[in-house]
C-alpha cells in the first residue's frame, strides 16, 4: 500500500506516542521516520570485531595446518633416532665380514660385542627384554604358554622361556614364549 493513507483508531497510550494519535487523525505510511542511522562508533566497532574474528580464524587455520604438519613430520621421521643408534651395529657386524681369516674365538668376541651394541641401542629406545625366571607366575599379558608340562613348581608358573619377548614404552611388542608348569 505505497502511498495510501491510514486512518488509526487508537486509544490513548502513554507508553507509546505513536499511539496516542487521536481517532480519525491519518498518517501516511511512507512518511514514517526513518531508522536511526548506526552510530559512527558502532560502525567502527562492527569492522573492529569483523577484523578480529577474521584474524582469528585466520590463526585457527594457521594453527591447525601446523600441527598437521607437524604430525606427518613425527610419522616421517619416527624411526629415525632408533635408525641411528642401530647403525653402529651394523658396522660392527661388517667390520667382522670383512675379515678374512679371523679364528672362531675373534669371531665369537666380535659377536658378543655387537650383541652388546644391539642391547645398548634398543634399551635406548626404550626396547626392554621379557625373560622371566623360572617359578614366575603367567602372565597373559607379558608371556606365550607354548605348552603345559609337568613340574615341580607352582601351577600356573613359567618353567623356561623359549623366545625372550619384548616390551616398547611398557607395551608388548613380542610376548615371551614359555612353557607353564601344569597343576598337580
Amino acid at each position: 500500500m505505497c502511498g495510501a493513507v491510514e486512518e488509526v483508531h487508537h486509544m490513548q497510550n502513554p507508553q507509546n506516542p505513536m499511539e496516542n494519535q487521536d481517532v480519525g487523525e491519518t498518517t501516511d505510511v511512507n512518511t514514517a521516520p526513518p531508522a536511526p542511522a548506526p552510530a559512527p562508533d558502532v560502525d567502527a566497532r562492527l569492522a573492529e570485531m569483523s577484523d578480529a574474528y577474521l584474524r582469528a580464524k585466520a590463526e585457527g587455520e594457521n594453527i591447525r595446518r601446523r600441527a598437521e604438519e607437524e604430525v606427518s613430520k613425527a610419522r616421517k621421521f619416527a624411526l629415525e633416532g632408533f635408525a641411528d643408534s642401530l647403525l653402529p651395529v651394523k658396522d660392527s657386524l661388517e667390520a667382522a665380514i670383512a675379515i678374512p681369516a679371523a679364528t672362531p674365538e675373534q669371531l665369537l668376541e666380535g659377536v658378543h660385542a655387537t650383541l652388546r651394541q644391539l642391547s645398548a641401542a634398543l634399551e635406548r629406545n626404550k626396547v626392554l627384554e621379557i625373560n622371566p625366571p623360572a617359578g614366575t607366575k603367567f602372565d597373559p599379558h607379558q608371556h606365550q604358554a607354548i605348552s603345559v608340562v609337568p613340574a615341580e613348581q607352582d601351577a600356573n608358573t613359567v618353567v623356561t622361556v623359549l623366545q625372550k619377548g619384548y616390551l616398547i614404552a611398557e607395551r608388548v611388542l613380542r610376548p615371551a614364549l614359555v612353557t607353564v608348569s601344569a597343576p598337580k
